[in-house]
């Protein structure tokens, strides 16, 4: 076997292995075992809240059993693939084995990421804010290309996407949404995407075809469920209704059923329009806010420890954390850890997880990088 080939499996055995050091193989199989035994008792189900957290944790650590077998036999067949092509003088045999292991490679270091998500709340569902900047239908357009992309990125990864609220813009585009994630580590995975997007393009909406500079923030927090006890006072809260906006037609909402409600002592403000009725978005409405309050405190814990300054920030110049060139050349660039890509479309697309990745690796291990902003 050459000598680079050689090399590429021993990293692919080595990521591998750091898997498996990372969940505890032993210990994981046993736990495995107990939660088997567990979902097989008929009287688990007399408490759903409780049953609901043992089947989450039995599917994650049956997820990432299987994943490390199924790594290992697959690099076990690339490299009989590759003898085999070496020993037949199969030139295209040995590329194709070359390339099962690299593939082998990659999944082993996101999967490595993903063991970096064990924060407090990195496993829970998340609510996801996009919020247009200053420059009126240019920005509103950007903050709906975002609301797509996160969606996008959602359905790559298999989890639910509720819309629970959003504002149409006056012309196009939106002002804001709310948007409800739904799936394990979703928090976890989408945590590090809370900041300041920038978008250089031709606009469509210039006659002129100049190039336009826009703005839109994200804000993302964790659903919290109610075995957490986030104190909210209601006398410190102002609850307003209204009309949820709507496309029309028969379904077109004709009551105030859409509940905003701000925390007076913290400014925080959220919305829900997703029900038809008051009561429920009400309801949905105390949900997030309790969920904003705890994200809150998570951020202050995490200032604390690392020193770290808040994301949420003013919408526009300087506190972007990320770039998005479509014009006169193509660009994404993450500002915080250096990432980029020359594919716009794909990232756009939902093609967001090598930017996660690194952010997430940077807050763990509190490494920084100097990066230069795109023009």
């Amino acid at each position: 076997m050459r000598a680079e080939i050689e090399s590429l499996v021993e990293t692919a055995k080595q990521s591998i292995g750091l898997l498996r050091r990372h969940l505890d193989w032993d210990t994981a199989e046993r736990r495995l075992a107990e939660l088997n035994a567990l979902s097989e008792n008929p009287d688990l189900w007399n408490d759903p809240d409780a049953a609901q957290k043992v089947m989450r944790e039995r599917t994650s650590l049956e997820d990432s059993i299987a994943a490390i077998r199924r790594l290992e036999q697959e690099l076990d067949d690339a490299i009989t693939l590759i003898e085999l092509g070496d020993a037949e003088g199969d030139d295209a045999t040995i590329q194709e084995g070359e390339a099962v292991i690299r593939n082998i490679e990659a999944e082993a270091q996101r999967r490595q990421v993903e063991t970096l998500l064990s924060g407090e709340a990195d496993s829970n569902d998340t609510y996801l804010e996009v919020h247009s900047g200053a420059g009126g239908t240019e920005s509103q357009d950007w903050a709906q290309m975002l609301q797509r992309m996160y969606a996008r990125w959602a359905d790559r990864h298999g989890f639910k996407v509720e819309v629970l609220e959003i504002s149409e813009g006056e012309e196009a585009g939106i002002k804001g949404a709310t948007l409800a994630i739904k799936g394990h580590n979703a928090y976890g995975w989408l945590k590090t995407e809370s900041g300041v997007h920038r978008l250089v393009r031709i606009s469509p909406y210039d006659s002129a075809a100049r190039r336009h500079t826009s703005f839109a923030s994200v804000w993302v927090y964790p659903v919290v469920d109610d075995k957490i006890d986030i104190q909210v006072n209601e006398s410190e809260c102002r609850i307003d209704t209204y009309r949820a906006s709507g496309a029309g037609g028969q379904h077109i909402n004709t009551t105030d059923s859409a509940v905003r409600i701000t925390h007076l002592p913290t400014g925080i403000v959220v919305a829900c329009q997703q029900e038809r009725s008051q009561h429920k978005n009400r309801a949905k409405a105390w949900d997030m806010l309790r969920a904003r309050l705890y994200e809150a405190e998570l951020k202050k814990r995490e200032e604390k420890a690392n020193a770290e300054s808040a994301s949420k920030s003013d919408i526009g110049w300087g506190h972007q954390i990320r770039s998005y060139v479509l014009q006169p050349y193509q660009m994404v660039k993450d500002l915080r850890t250096g990432v980029q890509s020359t594919s716009p479309g794909d990232v756009l697309d939902g093609e967001l997880d090598p930017f996660m990745e690194a952010a997430l690796a940077q807050r763990v291990y509190g490494t920084t990088a100097d990066v230069e902003d795109v023009d």
